[in-house]
């Protein structure tokens, strides 16, 4: 949610912004919210106007009575009478007008950076930096359930008997795999630093419009029935919400926190043959990091966090790229975002393992986070950036060290994860 005091000084920053993001739809938003803003703080200014002559005629009914004069006095209750309905009136008028704006605020997006690439959608995010040389062995490379199955990894028929379309059972050293790396990831980010938190799995609702946009709770979120409770799509929704409504001493900042949860999505729409098996399925686990810091470190930190994944993946061997992603395929919260993407020897292109984004203070007043320091309080700004998701994770480290008979190398530093094994065998 951006400042208001912007949308009132400067409205047509506001309206070229949602330009930016190819969101036409949204500019009669600016006029509304200017509307509701002016028609609040005019309200404000009656209802200030009356509790002050409030107190004017209260002093004025005492100095009457003292002078016995009731009938003067009986007037003036009755002015005060009248004022009290009024001051209702406002109040609630008041507040049923903030509660309105809010809402409009909450679909006005975010400002984008300055470094962020203007573009309609993926399909024009741009390109940083290629990290490992990407290879194609001489072999041609199975599909990454038929490589899974080899292996004795993977049940989805019995999944789908269990649970329906998106889920799988994962056994054998396929399972134990997931979790070295999660394992690994953790441990790889402690040594950056990084507190260990395992958070709540469900949020409330206030929550869930804190974290982010309406259109995305529609299309990820799981609702529990009769209940104010939402399954979370990511760590970072209940991890932010951990700080809502606080206000953080400046000493105590940046809150460095990595998390692990599974994670439970909806994952609307038909998807092709590369993005079914482990791709995009309802649930799954990852691990996360979460920094809250100060407006003027949000970019250093930014930098930093999606270095961290960048490395991670290295040390396990997997080339991946990062993609600076463009205006228009960015979330309404989010300032700045950049994709790391994992080579697939398969489909001899990158796909998607991770994202990281800079939402400045767009989360933070939303939820009310802020910090105080020498010069007063402010908003903190929210970054979050995955740093593994061993599904998607899986396919990329499965084709990237897959052998010619089908067995699968593991990189030395998940090897103390798994027992010493250095190898996953075809059954």
């Amino acid at each position: 949610m951006i400042d208001i005091a912007v949308l009132r000084n400067d409205p047509e920053r506001v309206r070229e912004n949602i330009r930016k993001k190819f969101q036409e739809k949204k500019l009669p938003l600016v006029d509304e919210a200017i509307a509701l803003d002016a028609k609040r703080r005019a309200l404000q200014t009656e209802g200030d106007a009356l509790r002050a002559n409030r107190n004017t005629l209260s002093k004025q009914i005492g100095q009457l009575m003292r002078e016995k004069k009731a009938a003067e006095a009986e007037a003036v209750k009755k002015q005060v009478n009248a004022d009290a309905e009024r001051l209702a009136q406002i109040e609630k008028e008041t507040e049923e007008t903030g509660a309105a704006l809010t809402q409009i605020m909450m679909r006005i997006p975010n400002f984008i950076s300055a470094e962020t690439p203007i573009g309609k959608d993926d399909g024009e995010n741009v390109e940083r930096k290629r990290f490992l040389e990407p290879k194609t062995p001489a072999f041609e490379i199975p599909y990454h359930v038929e490589i899974l199955e080899k292996l004795g990894g993977i049940d989805i028929e019995s999944a789908r008997r269990t649970s329906g379309q998106g889920f799988y059972y994962l056994t054998g050293d396929i399972a134990r795999l997931h979790s070295a790396v999660l394992s690994y990831a953790r441990d790889f980010m402690i040594d950056k630093g990084f507190t260990y938190c395992i958070p709540p799995y469900m949020i409330r609702s206030s929550v869930v419009s804190g974290v982010m946009s309406f259109e995305e709770m529609d299309g990820m979120m799981y609702k529990i029935e009769g209940e104010d409770l939402y399954l979370i799509g990511t760590s970072e929704h209940s991890m932010i919400g951990r700080f809502m409504g606080t206000t953080i001493e400046e000493a105590r900042l940046p809150q460095t926190l990595t998390s692990y949860s599974p994670c439970f999505r909806k994952e609307k729409g038909a998807h092709g043959i590369e993005e079914r098996g482990i791709y995009r399925i309802h649930q799954f686990e990852k691990q996360e990091m979460i920094v809250i810091c100060k407006p003027e470190e949000s970019e250093e930190w930014y930098e930093k966090l999606w270095s961290y994944t960048v490395e991670l993946f290295v040390s396990m061997g997997i080339p991946v790229r990062t993609l600076e992603c463009c205006s228009g395929d960015l979330a309404d919260l989010k300032y700045r975002s950049v994709d790391v993407e994992a080579w697939s020897p398969r489909q001899q292109k990158y796909f998607e393992v991770g994202s990281c984004s800079n939402l400045t203070d767009a989360q933070a007043r939303r939820l009310n986070i802020r910090y105080k320091g020498e010069k007063g309080a402010a908003y903190c700004h929210t970054l979050n950036n995955t740093v593994v998701a061993p599904p998607r994770m899986l396919i990329a480290f499965l084709e990237n060290h897959l052998n010619a008979d089908g067995s699968v190398e593991i990189p030395e530093v998940l090897r103390p994860y798994m027992g010493g094994k250095s190898v996953i065998s075809v059954l």
